[in-house]
């Protein structure tokens, strides 16, 4: 192992199992002293358990690796302040903070409850937020930091049954961006990173079809291992120049996402009604027009 994170002190959300799990353990690996937080609940956040988190805790520092246990919920801003303040009280600073806590409530969107809209809108994008800002004031006063936030391509493209899940991953892209933005100035740095790879959230996908079965064994051959390196990569300063982007990890295949921006125009010197809209504006576009897809459609080919 290297040691790109040599003297770092990293708190990763939702660590105590899956991919969360599989980035404190490479983080420590690498020289880092971790914040492994997990509330050890369910894929749909019912419940809690100290259990997962202790247990990557103890797995680091039998391999000689630092390490403290987490419990709180990022869903609680005080929470929040509170497991920042443990990696500083624990280790003396933070410098990176990895937002990768989630949890998932599918439902098809007419059967959509109130209660699975706002608590996963809750844990992805307002715990994101709760974690950053609890982290912003030290990488102020320090003058250094990174974020790494956990986005999907269920917001970057679609899925079915996800309209929670969807519109908070995308709104995590905004979040991320809005951080790097107003907190460049502090060399504060924030990406994201979309991952595929099995876990027990993505086990909740249905499988009554050959389509979907054949979908859950392709995403089986992707493990949680494969998404650690980029993400201690964004966290380390071996990314310093790496701000405001969208990456992807797929097996052994790396992306780097688009961004939103025009792709066509049409003006008209004496402005617009709905007709000419109708006669000049959407032929114009048409061709242009993005397809309904799904996350499937677009990554159809096997993992490499």
């Amino acid at each position: 192992m290297s040691d790109s994170l040599q003297g770092k002190v990293v708190l990763v959300t939702g660590a105590g199992r899956g991919i969360g799990r599989e980035i404190a353990l490479l983080a420590a690996a690498e020289g880092a002293a971790v914040v492994v937080n997990d509330l050890g609940g369910d894929a749909e956040g019912g419940g809690r358990s100290a259990g997962p988190a202790e247990d990557v805790v103890a797995e680091i520092k039998a391999a000689g690796g630092r390490a403290v246990a987490n419990g709180d919920s990022i869903t609680d801003p005080v929470a929040a302040e509170r497991m920042v303040q443990q990696a500083v009280d624990s280790f003396g600073r933070i410098d990176a903070v990895i937002n990768n806590a989630g949890i998932l409530r599918d439902r098809i969107f007419h059967r959509m409850s109130h209660d699975d809209w706002s608590s996963v809108i809750n844990v992805h994008l307002n715990g994101y937020f709760n974690v950053s800002k609890a982290a912003c004031p030290f990488f102020k006063e320090q003058q250094s930091g990174a974020f790494v936030h956990f986005t999907s391509t269920s917001g970057l493209v679609g899925n079915l049954g996800q309209a929670n899940y969807m519109a908070a991953k995308l709104g995590v892209i905004g979040l991320s961006k809005a951080i790097a933005l107003d907190m460049q100035r502090f060399n504060v740095r924030s990406n994201c990173v979309s991952p595929f790879a099995w876990s027990r959230l993505v086990g909740t996908i249905p499988t009554e079809t050959e389509a979907e079965k054949l979908r859950v064994e392709r995403i089986k051959a992707m493990t949680a291992a494969k998404i650690a390196p980029l993400t201690v990569f964004l966290a380390s300063d071996l990314a310093k120049d790496v701000n405001g982007q969208i990456f992807g990890s797929r097996k052994n295949e790396l992306f780097l996402f688009s961004q939103p921006r025009p792709i066509r125009a049409a003006q008209r010197s004496d402005g617009w009604t709905p007709q000419t809209i109708a006669e000049h504006m959407l032929p114009a576009f048409k061709s242009s027009f993005y397809p309904l897809e799904r996350s499937a459609d677009v990554f159809s080919w096997d993992p490499i």
